[in-house]
């Protein structure tokens, strides 16, 4: 194996740790927003959620690693085509759009009724 499928590799490995651990604060926002708790935890994982999508809406919606993956010999640029199922990874957007949006509903929901209370 090449020096540069190593390093397509690792950087598909970077990019699905990436992707695992922001998908894990999007699961803690969607089950705090449920459990009724807007918190300090909720709000760092709310942060990851928004840097990546900002991160992901600055780079035109497409992942910055692409370009990287490209250069390193993909012909696709994908850093998703290992380890994350076709299907999923291509319509990551769809499916993480309406999580955003519940979540965003949820929190805020939370947060109202928090400060009603006060």
């Amino acid at each position: 194996m090449g020096r540069n499928q190593v390093a397509l590799r690792a950087v598909k490995a970077f990019h699905t740790l990436a992707w695992f651990s922001i998908e894990a604060c999007m699961v803690y926002l969607l089950y705090a927003g449920f459990r009724g708790k807007t918190d300090r935890r909720a709000a760092t994982a709310a942060a990851v959620v928004a840097g990546e999508t900002l991160i992901f809406v600055g780079n035109g919606f497409h992942c910055p690693l692409t370009p990287l993956a490209r250069r390193l010999g993909d012909p696709t640029g994908s850093v998703t085509d290992i380890y994350l199922p076709r299907w999923f990874a291509h319509n990551l957007p769809a499916i993480h759009v309406p999580l955003l949006v519940l979540a965003i509903v949820l929190h805020r929901r939370n947060f109202r009724k928090h400060h009603r209370k006060s």
